[in-house]
């Protein structure tokens, strides 16, 4: 059955019929008009949006803020980090954690970017510009989950067996940010997130800091740095859509909102969490803790969207047909999120916490 159904995708393309569903998801929706603009931006992916990254010589790595174990006082080094980090609340460190396994799911992130058409590495070592973006900006990527993961290990306080089987199931699980093998849907799917992760580790520095763990801070800021810098190269690329094809970039964002930005980390799974606490949710009970110390929520979700939507200049933006009412929806969109996230606090506040266990703190309860 599954060798039919790839023939029957493979038909479909070929014939330009429409749309492609693919266990019950669209896929390969852009049209060949808007695959030949993708093809056309090499160049300007190659001026644009790869110089965005840095020379690996001029990059700080993970060991740069690690106790040396070279060193005579490395011993000491590893003392005076728990120390530090002894009396930081529980509830940082479940936050902390679950931003080390989002990022440690690399893998699954950069297939998401191979399955786009007209940008995918094609051989897996390709020179075109898209395909060295997408294999240099994971290398980036990949010590941010290395620098937390070593942090996380020598702090003590982390029972890394259990982050481990959560990192595992994570990649094996993957993602869906229901992108459509589309890069006009995944480049505003990547504005987004980055965004979001670089808000999210802005805030774990900040906490950190108040904390008194000047060295804690230097890492998540390092990291928020590098996001927001990731940041401009997916923005860039989406202002290039508006710039050559408004209606179809404006269609692309209304999509991704209408469909809601999954975080890549949802389907995390510690194969503990759901049985020790009656059934509750892993990712849900994690974003409540990261919600309760002010790291990420719906608020930050609202001002993604505004500062994409002024980012972009949807407001002013000529359109026409159904691009003209997807900016009107985009428009009232923010407003109306906020209305909701408010009811939706509302109704949290006057609920009745417990306490929920983590197995990532060695079954510590957290009260949500």
């Amino acid at each position: 059955m599954r060798r039919n159904r790839s023939v029957q995708v493979c038909a479909a393309s070929a014939t330009n019929e429409g749309p492609i569903l693919l266990d019950g998801q669209v896929v390969h929706s852009i049209t060949p008009e808007r695959l030949e603009l993708i093809h056309s931006l090499d160049d300007f992916a190659a001026e644009q949006v790869v110089p965005i990254l840095k020379p690996v010589d001029k990059l700080w790595q993970p060991q740069d803020f690690l106790p040396d174990p070279e060193s005579p006082d490395f011993l000491d080094a590893v003392h005076d980090l728990r120390e530090r980090t002894k009396n930081i609340p529980d509830e940082y460190f479940v936050t902390l954690i679950g931003d080390m396994i989002t990022e440690e799911a690399l893998p699954t992130y950069m297939a998401m970017l191979n399955t786009l058409d007209g940008v995918r590495d094609e051989t897996g070592a390709s020179n075109t510009p898209w395909a060295q973006w997408t294999r240099q900006w994971v290398a980036e990527e990949n010590r941010h989950g290395d620098l937390m993961n070593k942090f996380c290990y020598l702090t003590g306080r982390v029972n890394m067996r259990a982050v481990e089987v959560t990192i595992q199931n994570l990649i094996g699980s993957g993602m869906n940010p229901k992108t459509e093998n589309n890069p006009y849907l995944g480049f505003v799917y990547t504005s987004f997130q980055e965004r979001a992760t670089k808000i999210s580790h802005g805030n774990t520095a900040r906490l950190a800091q108040e904390y008194g763990d000047d060295t804690l801070s230097k890492i998540c800021g390092a990291i928020a740095s590098d996001e927001s810098r990731h940041e401009v190269a997916y923005t860039r690329i989406v202002d290039e859509l508006f710039r050559q094809d408004p209606n179809g970039a404006m269609l692309a964002f209304a999509d991704m909102m209408k469909k809601q930005i999954v975080m890549p980390a949802h389907l995390m799974d510690d194969m503990e969490h759901e049985e020790k606490n009656r059934g509750r949710n892993l990712f849900d009970d994690f974003s409540s803790v990261a919600e309760s110390l002010g790291v990420y929520d719906a608020n930050d979700y609202c001002d993604i969207m505004e500062h994409l939507i002024d980012r972009w200049e949807v407001n002013g933006r000529a359109v026409t047909g159904d691009a003209a009412e997807a900016q009107e929806y985009l428009m009232k969109l923010p407003a109306r999120i906020r209305k909701l996230s408010e009811r939706a606090a509302a109704r949290k506040a006057k609920g009745a916490k417990t306490d929920v266990s983590f197995s990532w703190i060695f079954d510590n309860t957290i009260n949500i």
